[in-house]
């Protein structure tokens, strides 16, 4: 039985650069994933550039049961340390919006910098290579692998969630909490499209590909308050997706509202009521023309033709109907009927309880077991901050894997 100091299941993200943190700090690691493909999610994310990390990264960015829990990893290893990182490696990159980092060239360039800095920690990789049954006796893991068994005292689990499984997620590692007693945050799909059913959605099911900025909201579980962002919408053939439906989709919950703002350059509907009560005042052309001064005319006409009041010139609306439709505007509230799931989720939310870990190190309830990335329930906004999370809890596990390491000799 091949011995090492720590095997790491998991060659993404957080797994490719936990590997490649305790090699360089001398630890004899083997990193095991059952993908024939290195990193498949980094390679597709951003368009093909990879959203590395976010300039703006803090603990506010992040939700679980625990969002503070993020909050010791991210400040030891900041979006600066893997910029620098990155210029080291002569990557060159470019800020899109909002802080967002992008390769300019591809996310290829990103994993060839794991995989070299791996390759310099001298890093075993066992890939494609599917792990068996886990063993803990004596305060060593043993693994049976289809490589044969392999034994260390110190194992990290960085298979992430439950998103995208055609390119290979699975629940192995909440298996494998579940295994050692620890506890899970229920999995659920986060960063995915809402979908839509029903009579309600039918003015609006030919709009997709028709995209706007929006202020978009929906209640926070178990919590006072609304979450909100300003960000883009994008209607599509079965709801809404785009950066402002992505995001509000993480804290969304099933039978919850979500509120739309379609005006958002007006602060308040009593606003778009002045503006449009001004307009029928000079204006006899027909309520959709006039909204399409507002809205892409797509829009405008769906949301006319869905109001028999609105069907005529602008002249002709009573004021209260024209209230109505500045109230209506501004607080567009629907009820999804779902969301589009795993298969098109770009992150999943939940996972392995942070009550039963350590924020320092990572280090799970069970001695010598760890948890990174987007296994733990730690969840980021879009735009490069789950990324950023990878990183930073891969770094401070490495550094405990090695103090730990010396701990035991």
């Amino acid at each position: 039985m091949q011995a090492f100091d720590v095997i790491i299941v998991g060659a993404g993200a957080a797994g490719l650069f936990c590997a490649a943190q305790a090699g360089r700090l001398g630890l004899r690691v083997l990193l095991i994933d059952h993908s024939a493909k290195v990193a498949e999610k980094i390679r597709i994310s951003g368009g093909g550039r990879c959203n590395f990390t976010n300039t703006g990264t803090s603990a506010q960015q992040f939700l679980g049961e625990n969002p503070h829990f993020c909050r010791s990893a991210l400040s030891r290893y900041t979006p600066q340390d893997f910029i620098d990182l990155v210029r080291e490696h002569r990557i060159a990159f470019h800020e899109k919006h909002k802080g967002q980092l992008f390769c300019d060239r591809s996310a290829e360039d990103i994993i060839t910098m794991l995989l070299a800095l791996c390759e310099a920690g001298q890093v075993e990789r066992w890939q494609p290579c599917s792990v068996g049954a886990v063993e803990h006796s004596l305060g060593r893991y043993r693994l049976q692998t289809e490589r044969g068994a392999v034994e260390a005292a110190q194992l990290v689990i960085a298979t992430g969630g439950l998103s995208i499984p055609k390119i290979g997620a699975t629940d192995w590692g909440y298996r494998i909490a579940r295994q050692f007693d620890l506890r899970l945050i229920e999995p659920r799909p986060a960063l995915v499209p809402l979908v839509f059913e029903g009579s309600p959605w039918a003015p609006y099911s030919s709009l997709a590909g028709l995209a706007l900025p929006v202020r978009i909201s929906t209640p926070v579980a178990g919590k006072k308050g609304r979450q909100v962002f300003d960000e883009d919408l994008l209607f599509t053939h079965r709801g809404l997706s785009g950066p402002a439906v992505l995001q509000i989709s993480s804290y969304w919950r099933t039978g919850a509202p979500i509120a739309v703002d379609l005006a958002p350059a007006w602060d308040k509907a009593e606003a778009l009521q002045a503006q449009l009560l001004e307009t029928k005042a000079r204006s006899r052309k027909l309520v959709s023309n006039e909204l399409g001064a507002l809205l892409p005319a797509r829009l405008a006409e769906a949301w006319a033709s869905a109001d028999s009041r609105l069907q005529q010139p602008i002249c002709d609306v009573p004021d209260k109907a024209l209230a109505a439709l500045a109230q209506a505007l501004t607080h567009w509230e629907l009820r999804p009927s779902g969301t589009e799931g795993y298969r098109k989720a770009e992150v999943t939310a939940g996972g392995v309880d942070t009550r039963d870990l350590s924020s320092q190190t990572l280090e799970s309830r069970q001695a010598g077991l760890y948890f990174i990335g987007e296994v733990v329930d730690v969840t980021g906004w879009l735009g490069g901050y789950n990324f950023q999370w990878a990183w930073a809890s891969a770094h401070a596990c490495a550094q405990a894997l090695v103090e730990r390491r010396a701990a035991l000799a």
